[in-house]
């Protein structure tokens, strides 16, 4: 039970489920995440601990980056049917859409350097 406790924890932050569906459209950076969410990248990087310690994200070196992404393959069978449920969740959401819209129009480059 504390496992799925820890999860809903995680899943009870706007701004965690605000990037759960921003991964739903491709991996991202740290740098791309702050800049959807308009948040300190110290704040955005405690988000993404708490999603990769319950499993529901992973990370991954490229380069100078460090990409996350959703875990449907993760070991947690709970994080994984939930983030089948986030996927058809909050679709029809201003916020959600307006972030969607925002993912697929930034460019790392332009926001880190390269």
């Amino acid at each position: 039970m504390r496992n799925t406790v820890k999860i809903f924890k995680a899943l009870s932050d706007p701004n965690r489920i605000r990037i759960l569906k921003m991964l739903e459209v491709r991996p991202l950076c740290v740098c791309e995440i702050t800049e959807v969410l308009q948040l300190a990248t110290s704040t955005v990087s405690k988000h993404l601990s708490i999603l990769r310690d319950v499993d529901l994200i992973i990370d991954s070196k490229d380069g100078k980056w460090v990409n996350y992404e959703l875990n449907p393959s993760g070991q947690n069978i709970n994080a994984k049917q939930l983030l089948a449920l986030i996927e058809a969740w909050l679709n029809d959401d201003e916020i959600i859409q307006a972030d969607v819209k925002r993912v697929k129009e930034i460019d790392r480059n332009m926001l880190c350097g390269t």
